[in-house]
């Protein structure tokens, strides 16, 4: 978690800074059309556009919670088949070195960056809370997350998307089998992974639960094939998002989907994301604490 008497906070920059942000972040600008339209931003804040994007960009290091090496976990890499997608996916998977019987398992959906280390951590935290978890990492077949989040939204936008979501539903299928699992599946997943959620929440009639953090609607007419319980995660600040929901809201309500929805006041598109000034503790811990009692009630 960030100090944040030593590090900025998303409030500390401008809003208008923080929708130009999320269209570099989405791939809808480039680096140097961010940095240009930035500029403007840096000035009047006494500094340049390529250190506003370093305050902007991930700190994986200081945000991590959970090691890669803590003892109290299992952790490995695996490789399963995916037909209808790119082949083979690639996951990290974690679970407690001492589980006492079978535990449920949630698959994590990384954002569009691939499965990076903040991802990894958020994986061994589900772990240390007594799930097995698996998060697949859709750049695998390009090979892999290339260490550096600029490298890794380029490799993103040449992945054939509907073979990526094969690869997801293929992973979902996997999951439920693992070793020691006892067959009972969850989903998290955040930004593009969000929309994973939902995607999987209309192809996988197994999974129990997903929880989406501000992430794109499925398609309206899918939602008659939801069965699992949803909590829907949303920032305030997060226009791009939020349009989209009225209308997959209705969509739930008419398919009669068990479902909640919250939006957390104040907070930027990727609050939960420890890792960058957006993140919010308030609204993350208070998300995180309402998705772990959510499995614990549905997967247990």
């Amino acid at each position: 978690m960030r100090d944040k008497t030593m590090t900025p906070t998303s409030t500390d920059f401008d809003p208008e800074l923080w929708c130009l942000f999320d269209e570099y972040v989405h791939g809808d600008i480039d680096r140097r059309s961010f940095l240009d339209r930035a500029a403007r931003f840096a000035a009047a804040s006494g500094t340049t556009a390529v250190a506003l994007l370093a305050a902007l960009s991930p700190d994986f290091a200081q945000a991590q919670k959970v090691p890669p090496t803590d003892a109290r976990l299992k952790t490995e890499f695996v490789e399963f088949g995916s037909p209808a997608g790119y082949g083979k996916v690639r996951a990290y998977v974690a679970r407690p070195a001492a589980a006492a019987g079978p535990l449920p398992v949630v698959l994590v959906a990384h954002e569009n960056r691939g499965l990076n280390p903040h991802i990894e951590d958020i994986t061994r935290r589900l772990a240390l809370d007594n799930f097995i978890a698996v998060a697949p990492d859709a750049l695998f077949p390009l090979g892999g997350y290339p260490g550096d989040e600029d490298a890794a939204r380029a490799l993103f936008a040449k992945l054939e998307q509907p073979k990526t979501r094969e690869d997801f539903v293929a992973a979902a299928a996997w999951a439920r089998s693992v070793p020691g699992s006892s067959g009972t599946l969850g989903a998290v997943g955040f930004c593009f992974g969000g929309g994973i959620v939902n995607l999987l929440a209309t192809r996988v009639p197994e999974l129990a639960a997903g929880v989406p953090f501000y992430g794109a609607p499925a398609p309206a007419d899918a939602a008659g094939a939801i069965k699992a319980e949803l909590m829907l995660v949303f920032a305030e600040n997060d226009e791009r998002i939020n349009a989209a929901w009225p209308a997959y809201e209705a969509a739930l309500k008419a398919a009669g989907v068990r479902f909640s929805a919250v939006k957390y006041p104040g907070t930027q598109h990727g609050f939960n994301n420890d890792t960058t000034p957006r993140y919010d503790a308030k609204a993350a811990n208070e998300a995180w604490t309402r998705t772990l009692a959510l499995f614990n009630r549905t997967l247990r």
